[in-house]
């Protein structure tokens, strides 16, 4: 399915449906502050496998990261933060990056892993806020990319119906993404590391 979504006018029925497909355990496409993403309900197990087999992996392989409404959801599924680390990501977000900090106990139960890291949006897209807020809790999401490759159909959402139909349940048509990923900064007990350049500046 196709819906279409105006970010600055969200229709109430339409997003109503989205969120009733992500809790009946439905991946969906999303539009970002980026490209593109690939989402599901962190807390269906059978959508995270899903997602897992969309990416061609294993779940407790994934390296999904975990998009939230806003920073007061963060204690729940990081350990502790210090002040400063609170007041850049305070000052970055909502935005285009991917911050890695460290899991709480939650996390791997989640992935059935022994994830210690876990990656945090919180993407600056009303469609996409709308969505984590309705649904009451984060979304588990993966950047739509070849490898390290963005193309064109990873930012026209009616060329990621066309290629993904079989596979998604629904798409949204959020307009066309950017051609740029988020970045990616690491946060390891106050140290701050760039593990990739995209689109944010910090």
């Amino acid at each position: 399915m196709l819906l279409e979504l105006n970010e600055h006018n969200l229709n109430p029925r339409l997003v109503e449906d989205a969120v009733k497909c992500l809790k009946r355990g439905g991946v969906l496409a999303i539009p970002t502050d980026t490209v593109y993403c690939f989402a599901c309900d962190l807390f269906n197990k059978k959508a995270l496998e899903k997602l897992a087999r969309l990416k061609g992996l294993k779940l407790n392989k994934a390296r999904f990261s975990m998009a939230c409404f806003d920073l007061s959801q963060l204690s729940e599924y990081t350990k502790p933060i210090d002040r400063s680390t609170f007041k850049m990501l305070n000052r970055s977000l909502p935005g285009p990056f991917t911050f890695i900090l460290e899991a709480s106990t939650k996390i791997p139960k989640l992935f059935g892993s022994n994830r210690k890291r876990i990656g945090i949006r919180i993407p600056d897209n009303n469609i996409f806020l709308e969505l984590v807020q309705q649904l009451g809790n984060p979304l588990a999401v993966g950047s739509i990319h070849d490898e390290d490759e963005i193309l064109e159909y990873t930012t026209d959402p009616y060329q990621i119906f066309e290629r993904f139909e079989q596979e998604l349940d629904m798409v949204i048509d959020g307009g066309y993404g950017r051609n740029v990923a988020s970045t990616i900064i690491e946060v390891n007990n106050g140290e701050i590391e760039i593990i990739r350049q995209g689109i944010g500046e910090l």
